[in-house]
């Protein structure tokens, strides 16, 4: 659903500007694949799955008690008065309960290992975004995408990959660490003078506007037949 509604946000960006939309620079970047590439972000994701690992082995520990219990009843149900089976029983629920109630708060939607996850990676995305800021301001940019989002990205021109650039800025590019996201052969090669100043603030109140005059083409000089 969020990425039927990236889509349609962007189509409607085309079309809210029309013309205007074309003259905008653009750029898209793989935020995935840089996330990869910080040392940040793989300490989240190893702290996050050492937390994972401990909870399951609680899960687990929880759920051989249970069927040890579960065994126990069966073995001596036939044994057991009627008073008796009901506490045996009423134990096997609460256990049950107890574990499924565990599970939920740990794993289940927005629980302890997302809100921890969110806690971890949460520097790692401040550091990406910031230095997204600085490479859309360096290039003079109007919009910048991201390939890992929620925007389906049907088509990318390698000339508008931006994603080496930020690993440049974060210090991370190299060779030895990003083969896989080299850029192409036929990549865009900025030249820093190509590169437009920061559209200057403009009050609402005192819209500057400027009329461009259509430049008349010279008329076509006919040669003359021998």
């Amino acid at each position: 659903m969020m990425k039927k509604v990236g889509c349609f946000l962007v189509l409607g960006l085309f079309l809210l500007f029309g013309r205007d939309a074309y003259a905008q620079r653009f750029g898209y970047i793989d935020s995935g694949f840089i996330l990869q590439k910080m040392p940040a972000y793989a300490n989240a994701q190893s702290e996050v799955e050492k937390l994972s690992q401990t909870w399951q082995k609680e899960i687990e520990g929880m759920r051989a008690e249970l069927e040890k219990l579960q065994k126990s009843y069966q073995a001596e149900e036939i044994l057991l008065t009627p008073d008796m089976k009901k506490k045996r029983q009423e134990e096997l629920n609460r256990k049950d309960t107890e574990l499924r109630e565990f599970q939920r708060k740990m794993f289940g939607f927005e629980g302890a290992l997302f809100k921890r996850r969110q806690e971890l990676i949460r520097p790692a995305q401040d550091q990406l975004f910031e230095a997204v800021e600085k490479i859309v301001r360096a290039r003079g940019l109007n919009f910048m995408f991201d390939k890992s989002g929620d925007v389906v990205m049907l088509y990318t021109d390698p000339r508008h990959d931006y994603t080496e650039f930020v690993l440049e800025e974060l210090g991370l590019a190299s060779k030895e660490q990003n083969i896989a996201g080299a850029r192409p052969a036929d990549a865009l090669k900025e030249d820093p003078a190509d590169v437009p100043p920061l559209p200057a603030e403009v009050t609402p109140a005192t819209p500057t506007t400027k009329k461009v005059t259509p430049k008349r083409q010279a008329a076509p000089v006919k040669k003359k037949n021998n």
